[in-house]
């Protein structure tokens, strides 16, 4: 369309047509423009990411596993004579300390069987006196051969069976007494007690009676279980080098780790226990290696039965190289993470990971020390050998916001760089 036409054209038509033609003309004179200012004028500069430099060093190594807490005393309360249970003398689950009377068994008969034995004992403590009393009177006559000999001996020998007889009934005033005290069931441990099995009334025995459990919690145990590959595997590191476990026991009785407890909320119980045992050989019930723990549990905020992470503190990898979680990528080949060359270009990298601690995975190959690893950027960096401006990475504050995080979260390598990784 000449310029003469497009003056021709009604004005209500003439003024979109320019605008609609403009941008057309800003184009054209933007290509212009930058082929004349030479090749590369006008592009984006390199995306600037977030790298740290690795370096080889003792790394503390938390080992975790999956345990359960247990009373470190747990104790049934029985009867130990029979009778009928007149009263129960505690308040279920509360804490009570050893020598705390439970139970009254109604004593009555005991008592009548006490009574009887003493009487018992007074009879034998008279013939012993009578006894006693022949016998002096006759050790004279013997020696003036007033009496045979034979008489003599027999008034010894009834002395002598009076004092047996007396030991004898004694011994059964004794028991008798036992009895009449184990009418009162008291805790033979301090700890925190269970429901009543038996209700006041019913008729208790002394063999199968239980009435009650006592459970200590203070310290509390964890018990939980190590694969036998796992050790096998903790072995060979050992051997090798590559993993430094406290293997001595101290003086305090721990066997050198040190034990802090997960809970199912994710959090961490605040006091540190101790490993206190190791079984030596593999239980073939589970084909592991059963260990236990123990944790101070004063306040009572741990609960026998609870399933917890146990995390055994105190290995530690000499001469090892960690790098932040966010710089291991999972891709379809496996683990990588981007490497930043010296002419700061991505090169993606396959590792092999062995471990976590504090936040950052141990890296056993793949990596070397003084390399340049991606930490952040990966939306905007992630083709192999794009160039790049590396800045040093600064770990977030504890407690930043979630969405700031969840934003800076690696993602998935996409296929080309899986693919390169893999070459």
């Amino acid at each position: 369309m000449s310029a003469s036409s497009l003056f021709a054209l009604p004005q209500r038509w003439a003024t979109p047509f320019l605008l609609a033609a403009l941008p057309l003309a800003l184009v054209a004179c933007g290509k212009s423009t930058g082929a004349a200012g030479g090749p590369g004028a006008g592009a984006m500069p390199p995306p600037e990411v977030s790298v740290v430099t690795v370096t080889a060093q003792s790394h503390p190594v938390e080992l975790e596993y999956v345990g359960q807490t247990a009373g470190s005393r747990e104790t049934e309360v029985r009867a130990r004579v029979a009778g009928i249970l007149q009263k129960r003398l505690f308040e279920e689950g509360a804490t009570v300390k050893a020598g705390t009377p439970l139970f009254q068994i109604d004593p009555a008969n005991f008592q009548t069987q006490v009574a009887s034995a003493e009487a018992a004992v007074a009879v034998a403590q008279a013939k012993v006196n009578q006894a006693k009393r022949d016998l002096a009177r006759l050790g004279p006559l013997v020696a003036e051969k007033a009496i045979s000999q034979k008489e003599y001996d027999d008034a010894k020998s009834a002395s002598e069976s009076a004092d047996a007889s007396l030991k004898q009934t004694q011994a059964q005033a004794n028991e008798a007494r036992l009895n009449l005290g184990y009418t009162k069931v008291v805790a033979p441990i301090s700890g925190t007690t269970s429901t009543a099995a038996k209700s006041d009334g019913n008729l208790v025995s002394a063999t199968d009676s239980l009435l009650t459990t006592i459970v200590q919690t203070n310290p509390i145990y964890v018990n939980f279980s190590i694969s036998e590959s796992d050790l096998l595997r903790m072995t060979k590191q050992v051997t090798s080098g590559q993993l430094a476990v406290p293997g001595q026991r101290s003086a305090n009785g721990s066997l050198g780790f040190s034990v802090n407890v997960k809970l199912a909320d994710g959090s961490v119980y605040p006091r540190t226990g101790k490993l206190n045992f190791a079984s030596e050989k593999v239980n073939p019930a589970t084909g592991s290696f059963d260990a236990r723990a123990e944790i101070p549990n004063p306040d009572g905020s741990l609960r026998p039965g609870q399933f917890v992470r146990v995390m055994l503190g105190g290995a530690s990898r000499p001469n090892s190289i960690s790098v932040p979680q966010r710089a291991v990528i999972d891709s379809p080949m496996g683990k990588i993470v981007f490497l930043v060359t010296p002419d700061n270009k991505l090169a993606p990298r396959p590792v092999e990971l062995d471990g976590w601690t504090k936040g950052e995975w141990i890296v056993t190959k793949g990596v070397q020390s003084g390399d340049r690893v991606l930490v952040e950027g990966f939306i905007k960096a992630h083709e192999p050998g794009m160039t790049v401006t590396p800045v040093p990475y600064v770990a977030a504050a504890p407690g930043a916001p979630a969405a700031a995080q969840k934003a800076s979260e690696s993602p998935a390598a996409p296929a080309s760089t899986a693919q390169a990784a893999a070459k």
